[in-house]
Parts: C-alpha cells; structure tokens; sequence
C-alpha cells in the first residue's frame, strides 16, 4: 500500500488521503477548533491561553524573554501582552532591577481564568483521546513528543504565535 491509502472508497469517488502526516494535521485541526471553541467561554482564545500559561509558570518575565522563547519579535509581544492587559488578565509592572523593561504577572483574573483552564484543558485531553487507553496515551505523547523534537519545534510553545496577526 501506499501512503496514502484508499479506504472507504465508494464507486467514482476520490480516495481519502489516510496518511499519518494528513491523520496529524486533522486531527490538530478538530483539536485546536475545539479547545477554542470550549474556552471561548472564558472570554480568552488559545493564543492567550498559552501567553498566560507562560507568565504564570515565570512570574515576573520580561516581554523580551517571551519574544525570544516564542521566536518572534519584541512588536508582536507588545501587541498579544496589551490585549491580555485590556481583557485584565495581567499587569506590567516596572522591573525593579531594570526600570526599563515591565515584569510580567497574571492579575487576580487572570489567576481565576488559569484555574477554569486547567478544568478545561482536562476535559478537552480526555474529550480528543477518549479513544486510546492510558498506556496508548502516553506512548502517542512520546511519540508526538519525538516528532516535535526531530522537527525542532519549542517544547510547550505553538508554532502559530509565529505567524502575522490578523
């Protein structure tokens, strides 16, 4: 067979690509709609999510540091930490071992949304991996976990943060 395998072919249909990199971008595709979808009703999207994820774990951070740990420039920062701040999810304050840059941290708010996102984030892994045992999910983590790491792809960071806003 080849990598793209004809399965559920009925008769003058195409054949439905079934290949694991097509299975990976569909199933993160279902995946990401869903999560947004499931915490849109915590008034944030999943860029921000992951943004406030990353202060919570380093209070204090520099908006430099998350440029550089996402991989894009300080301009792009600026303009995902003001939304976060107009939403009052989390505060600048002044750094005080350097008055030139803002220390980063989540407001009383933002604590709560990170504790509703936790329960979400839970429901969310067991909603896409309902299918698999616990053993097969730790097994496909380590095998994605792998994939992530030969394709040189930041541990805990999404790759779409990188792309220009819209």
């Amino acid at each position: 067979m080849t990598a793209q395998r004809q399965t559920g072919r009925d008769k003058g249909s195409a054949p439905r690509p079934t290949g694991s990199a097509f299975l990976l971008a569909q199933v993160g595709a279902h995946a990401a709609a869903r999560f947004a979808e499931r915490i849109s009703q915590l008034g944030v999207i999943p860029a921000d999510v992951g943004l406030l994820r990353m202060i919570a774990t380093q209070p204090g951070r520099s908006q430099q540091s998350l440029a550089e740990e996402l991989g894009v420039v300080p301009s792009r920062v600026v303009a995902l930490i003001d939304s976060l701040e107009r939403k009052g999810l989390i505060e600048r304050q002044r750094n005080p071992q350097d008055r030139r840059n803002y220390a980063l941290h989540l407001t009383t708010e933002g604590t709560h949304v990170m504790t509703q996102m936790r329960g979400l984030g839970s429901a969310h892994e067991d909603e896409i991996l309902a299918a698999l045992n616990d053993t097969q999910r730790r097994q496909l983590a380590r095998l994605l976990e792998t994939i992530a790491a030969q394709q040189g792809l930041t541990p805990g960071v999404h790759p779409g943060y990188q792309q220009p806003p819209r």
